[in-house]
């Protein structure tokens, strides 16, 4: 893990160095004052060097701006060492997460999430920066000032710093149960955020249901856990800083006591033991700065672990003799496919489906048939084994192409419409960004939404805000549809692109959709039935199988699960008629 950690400290290495350098001068600086002090109690003063005094100060005077400057440095250009350094992390570990397979965002919360990327990284930051400068500076100061020590009296040096052994058994007996408790507070911050993320995104629904009382108590409960966790963790820090504070005191009881007897017995004179009091302090300095230095370690090592924890999940990957898809043709074949998400439930079961190129098939079937896993297998959103089968698209199995390739051709649009943050313009856009202003408007006119965005007062430049909450369901699922236009792939998939509309704008989405077909393959997921009733072909998914398979009046007049589908859902009212 360290030496992971030091790989991040290599592209700003001149800075750092440059940082040491100051933070070492710092701390050889420091050492002037007992230096000067022992000085002034045994030469200038008795002798009245008067002039020497004065200039004395000066050079000390002087030093201390120098320290000024150098210790503004540490400061400001140590801590831009650490934003660039937790910068990187966040490029890296955002990069990283867009090549997570699907099965990771399904086993992990975007609040939790959202943690690793902000407050996690922001204790990395501070480590990165206050770590070395710290460990730097004490040791420097404790060598340095034990060293001058031990040439005023080297008994009472020893004497004095029979404490550090205790000092640092304390330290290693405290330091395990702070890296307990400080890795469970990392964990319960990221469950607060991530309720916070789920209520905030869902507050319609709240509103809707009038369920604030449930989120209010789902919300304590994971604020009581965070309260809790802190509680365990401020404990043990306070344990710590209680115990490793009361050894440093009693250095001083050494000092007062052991420094007395000392002059006392003549052994050392009033301003040896004046300057060994400024001297100890600034050895007593720098052990309190360790000391502190523990907290921050281990909140710096426990985000750096979480940073980890997720730079270490498996991308997805290409085979090794992956090539691209191209020149594609659209004809998809579902062989033998078998597929689980774990191991105690198999979701599909050997199903075998041709589409020809150009031609729209439509699974249907009760909900948790697998229609929807078959569409996710397509683009390689879930991944098979090596023994579910395999899916080919062009006669060429998926896994021995580029993921990027076959995602590139397949466009999908879902009754579940996500819209990013931006205007209507880089939403569209999303489907091709460079596209070109006459390409991006014959899209939307194609998706039957231009007219529309013509009216508003920003036009294409309109911000529709999050998730798209400034327009309709309609609307939305038109800009989507525009964004799969402007993509312009060989292969479509619409999974209940219509189900959660209006009739009314049922029908011009579905026109939308009609053209949006014209000459792709399309796999169709649908439960209105009256949406695919013009399917080339229609296959019934129930539990993981295909049950049925013809087209709407083949299947009618077999009279089998297709038929009884259709004839609830159309007993009351045959729309075709």
């Amino acid at each position: 893990m360290l030496k992971r950690f030091i790989s991040y400290y290599k592209p700003h290495k001149k800075m750092f160095v440059l940082d040491m350098l100051a933070a070492l001068l710092i701390s050889v600086i420091g050492m002037v004052y007992p230096i000067v002090t022992n000085k002034m109690l045994e030469d200038y003063i008795p002798n009245k060097m008067y002039t020497t005094i004065v200039i004395a100060g000066v050079i000390v005077l002087a030093l201390y701006v120098i320290r000024l400057l150098l210790r503004y440095f540490v400061q400001y250009y140590g801590h831009i060492i650490g934003v660039r350094m937790q910068s990187q992390m966040r490029q890296d570990l955002f990069s990283h997460l867009q090549k997570l397979p699907y099965s990771y965002y399904d086993n992990n919360e975007t609040g939790k999430i959202m943690t690793r990327l902000t407050s996690d990284l922001f204790e990395v930051c501070e480590l990165a920066h206050h770590g070395p400068e710290n460990l730097l500076i004490s040791a420097v100061m404790i060598i340095l000032s034990f060293s001058y020590l031990m040439t005023i009296d080297w008994i009472l040096t020893l004497i004095i710093f029979a404490c550090v052994p205790i000092l640092i058994v304390v330290t290693a007996h405290y330091r395990k149960a702070m890296k307990t408790a400080f890795r469970d507070r990392r964990a319960s911050n990221a469950v607060i955020n991530a309720a916070v993320e789920s209520s905030v995104t869902g507050i319609r629904v709240t509103k809707a249901y009038t369920n604030a009382d449930v989120e209010r108590e789902k919300f304590k409960k994971g604020d009581d856990e965070f309260v809790s966790s802190f509680k365990r963790a401020y404990d043990a820090m306070a344990r710590f800083h209680a115990s490793t504070s009361f050894i440093t005191d009693i250095f001083n009881v050494f000092i007062l006591i052991a420094g007395g007897l000392f002059l006392y017995a003549g052994r050392i004179s009033f301003g040896e033991y004046s300057t060994f009091i400024v001297s100890v302090n600034l050895f007593i300095n720098p052990v309190n700065t360790l000391i502190g230095f523990m907290e921050q370690y281990q909140n710096g090592v426990s985000g750096f672990r979480r940073f980890l924890e997720v730079m270490d999940e498996k991308p997805e990957t290409d085979a090794p003799d992956a090539h691209a898809l191209q020149d594609v043709q659209g004809e998809i074949e579902f062989r033998d496919v078998s597929y689980s998400y774990d191991e105690t439930k198999e979701v599909l079961h050997h199903v075998n489906l041709r589409l020809e190129k150009g031609r729209k098939l439509a699974l249907v079937g009760p909900s948790g048939g697998g229609k929807t896993t078959l569409c996710h297998l397509l683009p390689n959103f879930y991944h098979l084994g090596e023994d579910g089968g395999s899916i080919l698209i062009d006669g060429v199995d998926t896994r021995k192409l580029t993921l990027e390739s076959v995602r590139r051709n397949i466009g999908i649009v879902q009754q579940d419409v996500f819209l990013f943050v931006g205007t209507i313009r880089e939403n569209i856009l999303y489907g091709k960004p460079d596209a070109t202003e006459e390409e991006m408007i014959e899209a939307a006119k194609k998706a039957n939404i231009h007219d529309y965005i013509m009216t508003l007062e920003n036009g294409y430049d309109t911000e529709i805000g999050e998730r798209g909450v400034k327009l309709s369901g309609g609307q939305k699922q038109r800009l989507s549809i525009a964004r799969v236009f402007l993509k312009d792939p060989a292969i479509l998939i619409l999974d209940e692109a219509t189900s959660a509309l209006d009739n009314t704008t049922e029908v011009l989405i579905q026109q939308a959709l009609d053209e949006l077909c014209q000459g792709r393959t399309t796999l169709v997921v649908a439960h209105r039935l009256s949406t695919i009733r013009n399917a080339d072909e229609i296959a019934v998914i129930m539990d993981g199988k295909v049950t049925e398979r013809g087209t709407h009046e083949e299947l009618m007049a077999k009279g089998g699960t297709y038929k009884d589908l259709y004839s609830l859902q159309f007993r009351d009212n045959d729309l075709f008629e």
